[in-house]
């Protein structure tokens, strides 16, 4: 495995270590998104360097609206902005998620900016300030002191390497604007205040001219392609009048024919793996003969290992020297260390017994890199993922509609199949190319577009004109039915944007991957069918709603587990006890599956029986205990049930191996309750449980939760746990006394607490909390 995709490689001194070889604003911010902290989102990140005007200026951003960029793309330093504020404060500046919301409205949706902490870091170097860094964390209230070490660690680098890189014309600190960056940062909207920036982009293109190479980006998000003048002559097409970069032809436009299926089988490797790639390749010239090509070039991935931009160079292997096409072979594959484990060597191109693949061998080859990022896929989304990502580039495509059938009628899967700025045109197409879908789907036979018969408007979706190219009138397409075991499955439209004719052979390739793509949607919505039945039972189990008792206010969450097919056996409950008092249950089965799913169900009901007949939670906990032991299974669970007295405060606990519960103060403090334990329910039957006796008073909270809700593979269980802490006290201070609506308050604290949850890329645990609220003697 590549050490850069495992969570364990990230460290704070590897991250330094690599923003320090940082070239650019866009890379460095990538860089601490990327090798920084998990506890650092991203969403909602961006980077600002002071102009020569003083002003701070947005170079580069991830995943913050284009409604932000507009507004905040230019910060006065003496305004009270954050990032201004970091600045003129020379320390990190906090922002709570509720400020995110309260302060940043999102005045297009009149939201808020997410429920996020965002702190601001000043960027200074030998008291010369630099610029601002604005981080994005999934802390959710006060960062400790260790955190904030790490983070104001990691903007010194930024610092320091931007100090270098405006003193040296090394490297341009603002990329295009419009390109993708490496983890998918944004480019700032303007001039960055580099005085580097004007002398070494020059100095870089001098470079790459000098050494006969061509320069290309594509940013795979936005379909946006740019090839700078080098590269249009090496390949023989027309640069643009101005000299800039020009949008980059057509993968069949420039690769010979018969060596188009190794490219794409060769890019498709890199997209499903990302980092660097070579590729050697034929391009004919309009006089006769070919040139060898060498694409130099590397896949950038976001921080969900999506492949957000390809760039790199080209060179002309030949130095314009056309050669005769048919000695000359061709060889695609990764660079060292990658799919095929190999880098070509120079001498591989000469010769036509030099080991080169034939043609059905390339297409092979293209169908089983595509199969491997299908095979990988487990549910519809990973599936839409896979096709968007690698499918698409590989073929060249300029977009992929993909339709399911769902009771008789074909709908559309997803609007992330069709990215891009174009989302509306595209599902306009999706809408006007239906008849064509059904068509092929009926037939059980693919259509492709042909040339000769479209000024007599045969063969081609609804809308679609010759020769306009646009997204909704491609230029060719290919309309292939999704069936899997005899079974009608879907139908998949696939738009290019210039004229091609569909060889034989490229109508067997695109038959094919029809096939396979039917069996990974076929497998993908077996699984999510199931997936959500078993969610479905286990919320069954659960309270629908919580109970409206006297004198408290409550809120509750569950999250399902997300990975594989696993359902677990976290519960929670709030019972109306027979003299007043109110019980509050929370427990976790070990294992996910549906044995721990139905013990659940069992130990919920005898809990609730044993906690109604009037026993204490001490008396609750031994009974339920010794039910587990006689239900002939060998899973235990953990449990917390405590009961509240809402006239006096008086809460009486017991406490099975659960994680104690934590409580609000009125003052903004939020301890964890000393509660003796015993061990969990089922492993000693015969043991008893300690009764703990707390109070507590009015306008205070109680939290009980599951340990999914701050369990994370990448930081140690008891730093998670301080960092919840940390949020609630953050939100107990911003949110003041609880006096006024409590119910919306504790939804509002329910919703902060999972956010942190959702927003990892993977859930491997149930999450379940309880929220309890005694009212004020205000109510």
């Amino acid at each position: 495995m590549d050490p850069r995709s495992s969570p364990t490689a990230r460290s704070a001194m590897r991250c330094v270590r690599l923003l320090l070889g940082c070239t650019s604003a866009a890379e460095l911010l990538g860089t601490v998104l990327a090798e920084g902290p998990g506890w650092i989102t991203g969403e909602g990140s961006a980077l600002y360097l002071l102009d020569p005007g003083g002003m701070l200026r947005l170079s580069a951003s991830h995943g913050l609206p284009d409604w932000a960029h507009e507004r905040y793309s230019v910060v006065d330093p003496a305004s009270e902005l954050p990032a201004a504020m970091a600045l003129k404060l020379r320390r990190p500046y906090l922002l709570s998620p509720e400020r995110t919301s309260v302060d940043y409205p999102n005045r297009n949706t009149g939201m808020g900016t997410g429920m996020v902490a965002i702190v601001t870091l000043p960027m200074v170097v030998d008291e010369r300030p630099i610029g601002v860094l604005a981080l994005a964390l999934a802390h959710r209230g006060i960062v400790p002191r260790r955190d904030l070490d790490v983070l104001e660690t990691l903007a010194d680098a930024c610092a320091h390497r931007l100090a270098y890189l405006l003193e040296h014309a090394g490297a341009p600190l603002a990329p295009h604007h419009g390109a993708a960056t490496p983890n998918g940062v944004r480019p700032g909207p303007g001039p960055c205040g580099d005085p580097a920036a004007g002398t070494a982009h020059p100095l870089l293109s001098l470079a790459v001219r000098a050494a006969g190479h061509g320069a290309f980006e594509r940013d795979l998000v936005t379909g946006e392609t740019h090839w700078d003048v080098q590269a249009l002559r090496l390949v023989g097409r027309p640069a643009p009048p101005d000299g800039g970069p020009a949008p980059a032809p057509d993968l069949d436009l420039v690769v010979h024919p018969e060596d188009l299926p190794d490219v794409q089988a060769a890019l498709a490797e890199a997209l499903a793996t990302g980092g660097p790639y070579r590729i050697r390749y034929r391009v004919p010239r309009a006089g006769g003969g070919v040139i060898r090509i060498e694409e130099t070039g590397e896949v950038m991935l976001d921080v969900h290992r999506r492949p957000v931009r390809i760039s790199g160079l080209i060179a002309d292997l030949d130095h314009g020297r056309a050669l005769d096409e048919h000695p000359v072979t061709v060889h695609a594959g990764r660079a060292a260390g990658g799919a095929n484990g190999t880098a070509l060597n120079g001498t591989a191109l000469n010769g036509a017994a030099a080991g080169g693949t034939s043609a059905a061998g390339a297409r092979s080859a293209l169908l089983l890199a595509l199969t491997r990022a299908l095979s990988r896929a487990v549910t519809v989304r990973d599936v839409i993922t896979a096709v968007t990502d690698i499918a698409r580039p590989a073929f060249g495509a300029a977009s992929i509609v993909l339709d399911l059938v769902d009771e008789g009628r074909l709908l559309p899967v997803a609007h992330t199949v069709y990215g891009g700025p174009l989302r509306t045109e595209l599902t306009r197409l999706a809408d006007l190319s239906e008849g064509v879908m059904q068509r092929a789907l009926a037939r059980s036979a693919p259509l492709f577009s042909e040339p000769a018969r479209r000024g007599r408007g045969r063969g081609r979706p609804q809308g679609a004109a010759a020769g306009t190219g646009g997204p909704l009138a491609p230029a060719a397409w290919a309309v292939l039915p999704l069936v899997a075991s005899g079974r009608q499955v879907g139908s998949c439209l696939i738009t290019f944007a210039t004229e091609r004719v569909f060889s034989r052979e490229d109508r067997t390739l695109y038959s094919a991957f029809a096939g396979i793509l039917a069996q990974s949607l076929e497998r993908a919505r077996l699984y999510d069918t199931h997936h959500h039945r078993a969610t479905e039972l286990q919320r069954a189990m659960l309270p629908r709603t919580l109970p409206r008792l006297p004198g408290i206010a409550s809120a509750a969450r569950y999250l399902p587990s997300t990975e594989g097919m696993q359902i677990g056996g976290d519960w929670y409950d709030l019972l109306r006890l027979p003299d007043g008092r109110i019980g509050l249950v929370i427990g976790d089965v070990q294992g996910h599956n549906a044995e721990a799913t139905a013990v659940m169900g069992q130990l919920r009901s005898g809990l609730r029986a044993y906690a109604t007949d009037g026993h204490d939670p001490a008396a609750t906990l031994a009974r339920t205990s010794r039910l587990l032991a006689e239900l002939d299974t060998e899973l235990f669970a953990t449990c917390l049930y405590l009961t509240l007295d809402p006239a006096d405060g008086t809460l009486r606990a017991a406490r099975a191996g659960h994680p104690a519960p934590v409580r609000v103060t009125e003052d903004a403090r939020a301890v964890e309750l000393d509660l003796p334990g015993g061990p969990p329910l089922g492993v000693a039957p015969d043991r008893p449980y300690p009764l703990a006796v707390e109070h507590l008073p009015p306008g205070e909270t109680l939290l009980v939760y599951t340990d999914g809700l701050v369990e994370d593979r990448e930081e140690d269980y008891d730093e998670s746990v301080q960092r919840m802490l940390g949020g609630l006290e953050l939100w107990a201070r911003n949110a003041g006394p609880v006096r006024v609506e409590p119910g919306p308050a504790l939804e509002r604290l329910a919703d902060l607490l999972t956010l942190n949850v959702t927003e990892r890329r993977s859930r491997p645990d149930d999450v379940a909390l309880l929220l309890l609220h005694r009212l004020s003697a205000v109510h």
